[in-house]
């Protein structure tokens, strides 16, 4: 007779774990919904349907997260949104 072994191997990674914050937009009652959408596109790049639905989201729930990923990048894209008058944040 015959023994098998089996060996398990314990295979660790190691992850690197990068912090994802989010921009998030904020309703107000000054801005048109043109104005947001090309906003967007220009500072999120997002498509056309992308940031008329972004838009639609801030009109009817008051906020939306319009874009996701690291600080460094979002720091100028919320940047550009503040600076055209929308009101937005870093979480």
């Amino acid at each position: 007779m015959s023994t098998r072994e089996k060996v398990l191997e314990e295979l660790l990674l190691e992850e690197n774990t990068v912090k994802q914050n989010e921009i998030v937009l904020f309703n107000d009652d000054v801005n048109t919904f043109d104005h947001v959408i090309e906003t967007l596109i220009k500072a999120c790049d997002h498509t056309p349907e992308q940031a008329e639905q972004c838009a639609l989201i801030v009109h009817y729930n008051g906020k939306c997260t319009v874009k996701t990923g690291e600080y460094n990048d979002l720091e100028p894209r919320c940047g550009k949104l503040l600076q055209a008058g929308l009101s937005a944040e870093i979480v």
